[in-house]
Order: C-alpha cells, then sequence, then structure tokens
C-alpha cells in the first residue's frame, strides 16, 4: 500500500513538472518606433508552443501580410490563425514557426495611406527590410536565414508577398500569394477623385512594381535568381483578380519558373483565405530548410 501511494506522489510531482514546462502558443500584438516611417507601427505575432519557456531554440519565421482595408491582427482575428496552425502542428502537417503580421494601412485606404512599397511620405518597403525585419528576428528568436523565411499574403499583401519574393529573392525561401494583387491594368486605374489621394498614390505604385511584368521584363539572370525560390500562387475562381494571377503565372511558365497555381472555388474573402491557411503552412513548412 504504501508502494503504491509512494508511486501516485511521484505521479503527481512528474504531472506538475510537466505542467510547468509547457505553455501554449499565444498571440501578441506590440509596437515598434520607425525612423524610417517616423511613427510607431502596429505588429502581431503568433508564438508557438513552449515559446516563453526560454529554451534555447531558433524557430523558422513566415510574414504574412494583410490585404488592403485591414490591418495586422486581421489574420489572427478573422483568419483565426492560432486556431489553425495549432491543429497543423498537431497533426504534423506544419512545424513550429513563429508568424508575424505588420500593419501596412490601418484602415480606408482614402485615409490611412496603405501599401508594401516606397511611396511618397511611405517608404515602408525601406522600413520593412531596415527596421522591421531585423528588429523581429532579433527579438523572437528567429533563425533569420533565406532558408528558414517565407512571405505570404492576401490581396494587397499577395502582391506585396509576390514583390518581395522577387525582388528580395536572397531573403526569402518560398512565397504564397492568395487572391493577389500582382498588377493593375492601365485602363481605368487612375481614375480616382483625388488624383494625388493616397488611393491613387497606391494604385500606381502597384502599377510601378507590376509582378506580372517583373517576370515578361526578366533576362536570364533575373530568372535564375526567381528559381531559387518556391512559388505558390493560390485565387478563386469568382475573385475579381483571378485574371492578374493568371497572367503571372503564364510569364512564370514563359519564363521556365516553377510555379505552383490553383484555381479553387471562391472568392476574394475570409472563407477563401482561411482555406488557403491549410495549403499555405504546409507549403512553407516543406519548403524551410532546403
Amino acid at each position: 500500500m504504501r508502494k503504491c501511494f509512494v508511486l501516485f506522489v511521484l505521479s503527481l510531482s512528474l504531472l506538475a513538472v510537466n505542467a510547468q514546462s509547457y505553455s501554449p502558443s499565444r498571440v501578441v500584438t506590440d509596437t515598434i518606433k520607425s525612423e524610417v516611417l517616423g511613427v510607431n507601427r502596429a505588429y502581431t505575432v503568433y508564438l508557438p508552443q513552449n515559446f516563453d519557456n526560454n529554451i534555447p531554440r531558433n524557430y523558422p519565421v513566415l510574414y504574412l501580410l494583410h490585404g488592403m482595408w485591414e490591418k495586422n491582427d486581421v489574420w489572427a482575428n478573422r483568419g483565426h490563425l492560432k486556431e489553425v496552425m495549432d491543429r497543423l502542428v498537431a497533426s504534423g502537417e506544419a512545424c513550429e514557426m513563429i508568424i508575424v503580421s505588420p500593419d501596412a494601412g490601418g484602415g480606408d485606404p482614402n485615409v490611412y495611406q496603405n501599401g508594401y512599397f516606397d511611396m511618397p511620405n511611405w517608404a515602408y518597403e525601406q522600413f520593412f527590410f531596415t527596421e522591421f525585419m531585423p528588429f523581429i528576428e532579433n527579438k523572437y528568436r528567429v533563425i533569420g536565414d533565406k532558408e528558414h523565411r517565407a512571405v505570404a499574403g492576401l490581396s494587397m499583401g499577395g502582391g506585396g508577398a509576390t514583390n518581395y519574393g522577387q525582388r528580395h529573392y536572397d531573403k526569402f525561401s518560398s512565397v504564397y500569394a492568395m487572391s493577389a494583387l500582382m498588377d493593375i491594368p492601365e485602363l481605368g486605374a487612375a481614375r480616382f477623385d483625388d488624383p494625388n489621394g493616397k488611393l491613387a498614390i497606391l494604385t500606381q505604385s502597384v502599377i510601378d512594381n507590376s509582378c506580372v511584368n517583373y517576370v515578361k521584363d526578366a533576362d536570364d539572370v533575373r530568372k535564375n535568381d526567381l528559381r531559387s525560390v518556391a512559388w505558390f500562387i493560390d485565387c478563386g475562381d469568382d475573385d475579381f483578380l483571378l485574371d492578374r494571377n493568371m497572367e503571372f503565372y503564364k510569364a512564370m511558365r514563359q519564363a521556365w519558373i516553377p510555379c505552383q497555381f490553383r484555381v479553387r472555388d471562391g472568392g476574394h474573402d475570409w472563407e477563401y483565405w482561411n482555406s488557403a491557411l491549410y495549403i499555405c503552412l504546409p507549403f512553407v513548412t516543406r519548403n524551410f530548410g532546403k
């Protein structure tokens, strides 16, 4: 009887130790003071389970970009990022990683400047690569090399992710673009009540940084650079940006740059983007470390 009691006490002690050593995944929102932009910018970060135990371990990182009219916390709130990620890690379909969503807008693009490119009074791309990325990867124990870094996004963020992967190919192992703003047709693109307004400036920046033209205009050196990145394009069959995504995929095929392309049932909405996470997170996992 005494032996059983001792074993029972030891079992409780082991359970207590295990409970103390386990911490669940969590989502945190914080800010970074930007000298480039001259303001504080918010970001939201998913931290994997046991991150808070201060175990000497570094993680791969995914930069997950939001769309126009939205901000950094939308992937956590409307995309249910934590729930999807926890489920995929538990099933072994995704590895543990840090997922970071920066704020590249903040709301109405007529009121707040949106966009992932450098524009007048909005040097966002400079901020992202010279301030934000080094800050995140120092603070959150990120491995911090091309092989363990990915970028993804939806709509405006899908175009931003694609463009970042193109012009910063040395930084990312993979790109996953959802319903991506790859380009804007020049016809009718500048019809704004205020041609100098924030939305007009954003639209012009998308034209100037066309993901489609970047591939069409590529020489052999650029094509080889783009082949060092794993590409995945995902767009709904009812999405108003489907033609732009098809143009991008066609340009990639003609340039002999490997690129996966999926057209699934759906439109330009959160039902589609939430489902895309179940493809995106395993995809970037498979390409980490390559």
